[in-house]
């Protein structure tokens, strides 16, 4: 199987409907329902507390990002269990995430 390279260039974010603020781009699918992806907030922009059926695993690559009472600057390396409720997470400035998630996306909170 020949190597995938998806150069910045070709990374084309969409926004997220129900997650004003907040843009992505899928970069590969690890598993059924999985994803690999870069995530874009705005400052200011919040998700709302949820739970991934799935293991997932982020890293805060360019930014200031707080999960429930944490704030996590570039570099933080965040892993959460399959079931476990997390969030909300908030924009602080504007940030980029390169998240890992091997099922499927879960439910959100109102």
């Amino acid at each position: 199987m020949p190597q995938e390279i998806k150069l910045p260039e070709n990374q084309i974010l969409s926004d997220i409907d129900f997650l004003p603020g907040s843009s992505w781009c899928v970069l590969s699918e690890p598993v059924p329902s999985g994803s690999i992806h870069k995530l874009r907030m705005v400052a200011g922009s919040s998700i709302p507390p949820h739970t991934h059926p799935a293991d997932e695993y982020v890293l805060v690559v360019k930014g200031t990002w707080k999960t429930g009472d944490r704030i996590c600057e570039s570099g933080t390396f965040i892993k959460t269990p399959a079931g476990t409720r997390q969030g909300p997470h908030k924009a602080i400035t504007d940030v980029e995430l390169l998240t890992i998630r091997l099922g499927p996306l879960g439910t959100f909170e109102n």
